[in-house]
């Protein structure tokens, strides 16, 4: 597939960088994690959090990029 593992350890780093950033503009960024499919349950000072409709538009959108860069 790539000719050297650097070239996969940068890709990983980028993605990374990636998600990183997105953490950080997540407050500016309202929609994300209040999306109607994602799951809060909380019971007293407990709470479980299950973002399931971000993770499947955040793959959506990484399976995107990756089909374009391969072409």
């Amino acid at each position: 597939m790539w000719t050297s593992p650097g070239k996969g350890l940068i890709l990983i780093g980028l993605l990374i960088a990636a998600v990183g950033v997105l953490f950080l503009l997540s407050e500016k960024i309202g929609w994300i994690g209040r999306l109607p499919g994602d799951i809060t349950i909380r019971r007293g000072n407990f709470t479980v959090y299950f973002p399931l409709a971000t993770c499947l538009i955040i793959s959506v959108l990484l399976s995107l990029l990756v089909w374009l860069f391969r072409k």
